[in-house]
């Protein structure tokens, strides 16, 4: 904003120094708790994963049963306003990114009046979020294939030079369905992870999944995450072990919680955690990279959380601020799906959607200079773009020069 702002943030209910949800009053009973945990792959290992998760849920009740209720993001956009009016400010100039796009929706619903501007970047389709934790985890996952495929057709067209995936006889495609294939009858070794894993040094097809969360979000990463598939395909599965790892340890697992305890407030699951075989096999339907993932980290939560959020808002979303609200979206996102911008601008009262032709989790992981000039224009001088308005990125994933 070229200075115009003081920047004023805060941490949501729920998390970090507001108020933290915890359901561990001692580290070391957690470490325990997470010892060995992973991304159940077999009928057996899901029904002992369920079973750890209602464990959760219960000691999550115990320690943080007071405070669960109210974290919903409707709590936090009332907390936002009281922020709002401490600072004397008649009205809110807001940035939101990702889930920040669902409070951002929430606070405009909620209180249409008080929006100067809102851009909102990765945008969440709010109607489906709100409706249920089924529909939530669908909406979250829809668009993290297409991201894959465009990963492995940009390395093709890189070509070896630039993307060690591509060339040796084979496309891109065909060698990561090659590793899909192989994971999916055996572990692959992985002795070189770091930090060691107490668990057998492999990479399994959970920990595959889990190691593509990261750097399909963030395209800079591209190049040295093709070199990770490589390397596995050659027997080598160290280095996706160890993208894996940091969701597997106990800080990874609660990060994942704190997210459900919100989301749970928000809007409960509709079926209960006897039902993992069907919305699990629901989820990975819509997504091979992230529906198990998802469905374990966020879903199962829901299914067996131990409270309802007594404050949250769950429609309707079509309220009319003052000045258009600007939304901002990847064409190619793997956590907000573009799809949820393109409807987003057409539920909301107000809103302009200004497309970016990229790659990943929010525009700054794709550099536009387009794209920061129509943000700072909206949000100094109100400056909406045209409707309809494309902006390419400065450069294209591979390329050196990325970033």
């Amino acid at each position: 904003g070229g200075g115009r702002f003081d920047v004023v943030s805060w941490d949501p209910r729920g998390t970090h120094a507001s108020t933290r949800v915890l359901c561990f009053r001692d580290p070391r009973d957690e470490a325990r708790f997470w010892a060995g945990a992973a991304i159940p792959l077999t009928r057996s290992a899901s029904d002992r994963h369920r079973r750890l998760v209602v464990d959760l849920t219960r000691r999550c009740g115990v320690v943080s049963g007071w405070l669960l209720p109210h974290v919903s993001t409707a709590d936090t956009a009332r907390d936002l306003d009281h922020l709002r009016a401490l600072l004397d400010e008649q009205k809110l100039t807001y940035v939101g990114l990702s889930y920040g796009t669902y409070l951002g929706q929430t606070y405009a619903n909620l209180f249409p009046d008080k929006v100067r501007a809102m851009l909102l970047n990765g945008v969440i389709d709010a109607p489906e979020y709100a409706k249920s934790a089924e529909s939530r985890m669908k909406m979250f996952v829809r668009g993290s294939d297409a991201v894959f495929d465009q990963f492995v057709a940009l390395c093709e067209r890189a070509g070896p030079a630039r993307c060690e995936l591509a060339g040796g006889g084979q496309t891109a495609a065909a060698r990561v369905e090659e590793l899909f294939a192989r994971i999916g009858r055996a572990p692959i070794p992985a002795l070189g992870v770091k930090p060691p894993l107490l668990s057998p040094q492999t990479l399994s097809r959970g920990d595959l999944l889990l190691s593509q969360f990261e750097p399909m979000r963030a395209p800079g990463r591209w190049p040295q995450n093709a070199a990770a598939l490589e390397a596995a395909l050659r027997g080598d599965g160290s280095a996706l072990a160890t993208g894996a790892s940091a969701f597997l340890s106990p800080a990874g697992w609660a990060g994942t919680t704190t997210s459900a305890a919100i989301q749970c407030a928000d809007a409960p699951a509709d079926r209960s955690l006897q039902s993992w075989p069907q919305v699990i096999g629901e989820l990975e339907r819509v997504s091979r990279l992230q529906g198990l993932v998802q469905g374990w980290w966020e879903w199962a939560p829901c299914a067996s959380w131990p409270v309802r959020g007594q404050d949250a808002y769950r429609g309707p979303w079509n309220a009319r601020t003052a000045n258009p609200i600007l939304l901002v979206n990847q064409r190619y996102d793997p956590n907000t799906a573009y799809a949820n911008a393109v409807r987003a601008e057409q539920y909301l009262g107000n809103a302009v959607l200004l497309t970016q032709e990229g790659y990943g989790h929010l525009s700054f992981q794709d550099p536009s200079t387009c794209v920061n000039k129509a943000m700072a224009d909206y949000l100094v001088d109100l400056v909406v773009p045209p409707r309809g308005t494309v902006c390419p990125s400065d450069h294209e994933p591979f390329d050196p020069d990325f970033g």
